[in-house]
């Protein structure tokens, strides 16, 4: 009982700090030896040809503003090609992006899911380069610029920007996603440093053309699985924090609930269509960083989580050894202060610090509430939108 007990708290444990702790010694490592050279870069004059792609579905009340970033944005103009893709959409997003002959419109009335729009546009792309980027994503000006400069280097298959969650207007449970995207980062920073980032997020990342690879059309987590195609290829995906995506956080905890527990079911779909990558033999590296960041998370690490408390709990009825009432308690104390961020948040009460414990609940049963969506066959590969705090969709 008390070695399952470690076990399930050790791996909680790591997943969520030991392997950030891990990472960054590494990474000091690499410094402290040399590794860690300048990222080479191309010249402006320089720079691949690159196409845009912006997935709208019904987005008529941002897609102007989408639009004006889209414009506003550092980049050769004889080498951009921007393409707004709406398929599906029945309001005024094909008509408003119509309007701008700056840009490209791709629509087809049926609605098929953002993965089916995405093969659409790439069988009429010839860029080097090509840039997906979220309706509700607005991003910073050189972002472009940044991005392409890292295909200087031949081993680089993708390159990811940074996520950052505006928290101006946050007053509730959803304050959580802003702090967790601030540690995500920190640990992206170092996984690329190291050698790869592990899978790419929608709100902004590119691949090189020629190492597309299609996905099935019911994928779920598509950017995810397009990045990690690339990477088990062999090549790198980089992670560029100063090329950013902004977007508002979730309009409330149960919109955040339902986007969770959509990329956790994905999650689950992808590790095991990724089998491949679980080689420590083909890819050592890759290997430990994807199961280290991604793999541990989306499938055992939550069930340690319950596991943890069960066994502290049984542990506790029958032995007197002060270090598991100890840790009990502290247990206890975390999950009350989960339990008092949730009735908190249904009061609009705006006491953030117990809302960190809150959202991290959420995030682990999301997890667990995706791997039997998914298993049960549930969840849907077409898109819903998770409501957000602007009134837009993502």
């Amino acid at each position: 009982m008390k070695l399952i007990f470690w076990l399930s708290l050790g791996l909680v444990f790591y997943t969520f700090l030991g392997y950030g702790i891990v990472l960054y010694i590494l990474v000091r490592l690499k410094r402290v030896l040399g590794f860690s050279g300048r990222k080479p870069r191309r010249a402006d004059d320089l720079l691949p040809s690159l196409s845009l792609v912006v997935a709208a579905y019904n987005e008529e009340s941002i897609i102007e503003t989408k639009i004006r970033n889209t414009l506003a944005l550092d980049y050769p103009a004889d080498r951009l090609r921007i393409i707004f893709v709406t398929d599906g959409s029945s309001d005024l997003t094909p008509q408003i992006v119509s309007s701008y002959p700056e840009v490209e419109l791709m629509h087809a009335p049926e609605r098929k899911g953002k993965i089916h729009a995405i093969h659409r546009v790439m069988e009429m792309v010839d860029s080097e380069i090509v840039v997906f980027t979220d309706a509700n994503a607005i991003l910073n000006q050189p972002a472009l610029v940044l991005i392409a400069g890292h295909y200087a280097d031949p081993l680089v298959g993708a390159v990811s920007g940074e996520k950052r969650v505006s928290l101006e207007r946050s007053a509730d449970a959803t304050a959580g996603e802003g702090f967790y995207w601030k540690y995500e980062s920190l640990l992206k920073k170092w996984d690329s440093e190291l050698y790869s980032v592990v899978g790419a997020a929608g709100e902004l990342f590119s691949v090189r053309r020629a190492l597309y690879n299609p996905v099935p059309g019911d994928t779920i987590l598509d950017d995810f699985m397009i990045s990690m195609l690339i990477a088990g290829q062999g090549y790198r995906i980089v992670y560029e924090p100063d090329a950013y995506a902004v977007e508002d956080t979730s309009d409330s905890i149960k919109e955040e609930l339902k986007r969770k527990v959509r990329i956790a079911a994905g999650g689950i779909q992808s590790v095991l269509r990724l089998l491949p990558l679980l080689n420590p033999l083909k890819f050592p590296v890759l290997f430990f960083q994807y199961v280290s960041h991604r793999v541990l998370r989306w499938t055992v690490t939550p069930f340690a989580l319950v596991l943890a408390l069960a066994t502290n709990i049984l542990i506790c009825l029958g032995s007197p050894e002060p270090v598991y009432r100890l840790l009990l308690a502290g247990q206890v104390l975390f999950y009350a202060m989960a339990l008092l961020g949730w009735w908190l948040e249904r009061r609009a009460v705006k006491i953030k610090a117990f809302f960190v414990p809150y959202y991290f609940c959420m995030m682990n049963y999301s997890v667990l509430a995706g791997i039997f969506r998914f298993l049960s066959g549930n969840q849907s590969a077409v898109w819903e939108k998770a409501k957000r705090r602007d009134g837009a969709g993502g």
